[in-house]
């Protein structure tokens, strides 16, 4: 499979365009709002910084699984539309209220839960509506390059922010992402219809939510990748807190540092993207290596003495980071029934985002009490565990063969074909009944 095949069709283009642009001033607010609760509206407080990245994200824990339904029942074209024009009003807010003086941090707290809401409903709508745009021959390809997309955003995006903010303030960065979401519109008003893929939707009916959550408990291999996924999101994925404090606290740097930081990181989450946009089936394996690539890759950038290392170092994590993501998000949409995906991708990002609350003032307060380097040394120490507990119990359950190499740390999670499970559930493209542990 071409690294760009999703490309060749005019709709997906579109879309691929217009989330870029509108990702990159979504990566610029991030940087420019923890810098402004960090340096304006607190005395470098890494807890306020952990309480607002909690509020954004914990609206996902109680709106995800009414927003996957949302997704199965109505077009979703249509729904992407009102969320982003709902994103940019908000941050065209939050703009107003910096460049006119008058922001305070209960304020931005207030803000980041609101766009918590949104980002709740518009999250699985997105994840589901690219397979409306490719064949699904090329889902895997295109949920690659989505992923290519958001992080070279974020290899953009951070880095601007931190010049735009030295330059021009916060303020202006805000109202710079605000304006950056009608590319996104405009991608959808401009799409053809006719060429569209759309999805079985589904009807009314009672207990629609708990046929979601059935469905799930019903694949061990989705549980896994949930597991695994959530731990490593809840102490591992608060790059922007812990970025912050390093750059801040540990090495005594500026915005602009602190945005080069979030680029730096994006280089190996671009190339992890890339990579995965070759790969036609994602398995249940490679999320939990990347899972073990990624603790030890943390564990070493946690230890890194100066500024210049600790950047370089950002890179192996970013790969590993975005190969365990993609890897999910691909595996569980290719083998999910289409008529429960939304629902489905709704509980998934409701692990993924919603454990950034739990875990983010949990992280701040660590990096208060122990310094920055235990708030990354925590999110290692559970992702190698995790991952760890996930290929064992992988083992015994699917019949696989784990093998760890110490000369070269990885672990290597092997199907022996001694044992396989039958899957209680249908399969996209009728699979057969060994999927399950094979997929693994």
């Amino acid at each position: 499979m071409s690294t760009f095949d999703s490309l060749k069709f005019r709709n997906y283009r579109l879309w691929f365009a217009g989330a870029l642009v509108a990702n990159i001033g979504t990566w610029m607010q991030r940087v420019a709002q923890d810098w402004l609760v960090l340096t304006q509206l607190s005395d470098e407080s890494g807890v306020a910084v952990g309480i607002t990245t909690a509020l954004q994200f914990a609206p996902v824990l109680l709106l995800s699984p009414y927003a996957g339904l949302l997704a199965d029942r109505v077009n979703r074209r249509k729904l992407l539309m009102g969320t982003q024009v709902a994103q940019g009003v908000l941050a065209a807010g939050l703009g107003a209220l910096v460049l006119l003086g008058n922001a305070q941090l209960w304020q931005v707290y207030l803000f980041a839960l609101v766009l918590g809401c949104v980002s709740a409903v518009d999250a699985p709508v997105r994840q589901t509506f690219v397979a409306e745009l490719v064949p699904a021959a090329k889902l895997s390809n295109a949920v690659g390059l989505n992923s290519a997309s958001f992080n070279a955003a974020r290899l953009i995006g951070p880095g601007i922010a931190g010049l735009a903010i030295a330059g021009v303030g916060v303020g202006w960065v805000f109202v710079i992402n605000a304006v950056t979401f009608a590319a996104t519109i405009t991608s959808l008003t401009r799409m053809r219809l006719s060429e569209l893929r759309p999805m079985p939707t589904a009807s009314r009916a009672k207990g629609q939510i708990r046929e979601g959550i059935a469905y799930v408990r019903g694949r061990s291999d989705i549980v896994v990748i949930m597991v695994v996924v959530g731990v490593v999101s809840t102490f591992g994925l608060n790059f922007q807190l812990t970025s912050a404090m390093m750059a801040r606290t540990e090495f005594g740097k500026g915005a602009g540092e602190y945005g080069i930081l979030g680029s730096i990181l994006a280089i190996g989450s671009l190339t992890g993207a890339l990579l995965a946009a070759r790969r036609e089936r994602p398995r249940v394996r490679l999320v939990i290596g990347s899972a073990f690539a990624f603790g030890i890759a943390t564990g070493v950038m946690a230890l890194m003495p100066t500024y210049t290392s600790y950047a370089i170092a950002c890179i192996p994590v970013g790969l590993a980071s975005l190969t365990m993501m993609t890897a999910a998000n691909s595996t569980i949409q290719m083998s999910t029934d289409p008529v429960v995906r939304g629902r489905v991708m709704a509980l998934y990002m409701m692990v993924f985002l919603g454990a950034t609350p739990v875990g983010s003032p949990v992280v701040g307060w660590i990096g208060e009490q122990f310094g920055p380097r235990w708030a990354i040394g925590i999110g290692s120490i559970t992702a190698i565990l995790v991952a760890l507990g996930a290929a064992l119990w992988a083992r015994r359950a699917w019949g696989l063969r784990v093998r760890y190499h110490l000369h070269s740390p990885h672990l290597d999670v092997v199907h022996l074909g001694q044992r396989r499970r039958d899957l209680d559930v249908a399969r996209v493209g009728a699979q057969d009944a060994g999927d399950e542990a094979s997929a693994a």
